[in-house]
């Protein structure tokens, strides 16, 4: 077993992973910037070294500063996390060089399912289903063209780096192409250093469902279920649950083979995902496999009782599973909702909710600053309950109870959405929320609460 760990982030997640080591009797030693030196997380590690100042790409980016500080404190491994260098090939690959253990699968895994090309060109060799899309990466406004005549408009144009809807661009006829294709491009390469595209048929109004699974080197592979994360803003998630609802069980099972076959075809080892989206006729495709732990991972934990982090830290040392596939069961509902701050500022009252089925993930506390240099996610809250409705009145019980006083969040927000009839019939897509915020943003208003 590791005697000492390194966790390369900040924020709600490197608490958790603090958490999970302190449990296993694993030391741990933080790497953080300068603004978070103040931190809770910073405060529960056993020991703190500073890398850097605020800035990202001074401190959480900066590769060889997080290596430095694993190497002089004697670290065995490095926890990455999500963000920052957790899907970074060239870091673990410089961690396997230096003789440290990344926690998470293999440099060469990284690197092929972070190019969504070749990661697409391997599911479809392994009989996942895929969006129909370009061959390869496409060179010009020309060729993008072509393609997109092929398959029918709309399309999407992908970044084949990155993620976060980073370097994607919607185009609904070839009059749009030109000006789609040089911003995606230009994004793609300000965001990721990479601006090489693809192309692929946009599945309107899809549902956005994500499978979670664990591996090992011995080939083992489980999945421990679905999620659905279609409620998002802007590609970015608002708020995530477990099981998917209205899902009918044959294409629940497809969908988790699919995810099983698609880790076992990369040779996947640690704690990923596998990332559909499922269109109105119940037809199903790959977009993306995440090499890392997820923020929604909670509502999966909520459901199995399955510690991930901990799987993720154990298969890094090379135990197998500790779980069979026949001893994982779905039971009752969880929901995760993501609590975001509109502003920086510091908070001047804190109280955060608790009781049956409830689990607070933050690094929040009274006197804190929120800083503008990093996410702004603060906080999240999940619930369980033994169906769906007493998850979403649970959830709603919560977000009543919460007080964050010095900054606006979207709390008020989140309420609404979980009383929206849309929420509650569940089954809602990608656009639902693009659909109904003007409603809840007029709701707001009526209550006087800005967002």
């Amino acid at each position: 077993m590791f005697k000492r760990i390194l966790v390369a982030n900040r924020g709600e997640i490197a608490l958790r992973v603090i958490r999970c080591l302190r449990e296993m009797n694993i030391q741990s030693v933080l790497a953080c910037s300068e603004e978070d030196l103040d931190s809770i997380p910073a405060m529960m590690a056993q020991k703190t070294v500073c890398i850097g100042p605020a800035k990202v790409m001074d401190s959480y980016l900066n590769q060889d500063a997080v290596l430095e500080a694993a190497l002089k404190t004697g670290c065995e491994a490095v926890h990455p996390g999500y963000g920052f260098l957790s899907e970074n090939a060239d870091f673990a690959a410089k961690c396997e060089e230096y003789g440290i253990k990344f926690i998470g699968p293999p440099s060469s895994v990284i690197r092929l399912m972070g190019d969504k090309q070749s990661a697409k060109k391997l599911m479809r060799e392994n009989g996942v289903p895929v969006v129909p899309g370009s061959d390869g990466l496409v060179k010009n406004v020309e060729e993008a063209l072509e393609i997109a005549e092929k398959i029918g408009y709309p399309v999407l144009i992908k970044a084949t780096a990155g993620g976060g809807g980073k370097g994607m661009r919607r185009v609904e006829d070839a009059s749009q192409m030109e000006r789609a294709f040089i911003s995606a491009g230009a994004e793609a390469e300000a965001a990721f250093g990479n601006g090489d595209v693809y192309l692929e048929k946009c599945i309107v109004d899809p549902r956005h469902i994500e499978v979670q699974i664990i591996a090992d080197k011995f080939g083992n592979v489980v999945q421990l279920g679905e999620r659905d994360c279609s409620l998002q803003k802007r590609n970015q998630k608002l708020l995530e649950e477990a099981p998917a609802w209205n899902l009918k069980e044959p294409l629940r099972k497809k969908i988790q083979a699919a995810a099983v076959a698609a880790a076992k075809a990369a040779g996947y080892e640690s704690a990923g995902t596998v990332e559909f989206v499922l269109d109105a006729d119940g037809n199903f495709y790959f977009i993306e496999m995440n090499t890392r732990i997820q923020v929604e991972h909670p509502v999966t934990e909520a459901v199995t009782g399955v510690d991930l982090v901990r799987e993720q830290i154990l298969t890094a040392v090379g135990r197998p599973l500790s779980v069979k596939q026949e001893e994982i069961s779905v039971r009752g509902h969880a929901i995760e909702c993501r609590i975001n701050a509109l502003e920086p500022g510091k908070i001047e009252t804190l109280h955060f909710p608790d009781g049956y089925g409830v689990r607070v993930e933050s690094h929040l506390y009274e006197g804190y600053t929120v800083s503008s240099s990093y996410d702004s996610m603060i906080a999240k809250m999940i619930v369980y309950g033994k169906d769906r409705l007493e998850a979403i009145r649970r959830l709603r019980r919560v977000l009543e109870e919460v007080i964050i006083d010095g900054i606006h969040t979207n709390v008020h927000l989140m309420y609404l959405l979980t009383c929206h009839r849309e929420f509650i019939r569940g089954g809602f897509n990608t656009s639902c929320f693009e659909r109904i915020e003007p409603e809840l943003r007029e709701e707001l208003t009526k209550v006087g609460e800005q967002e």
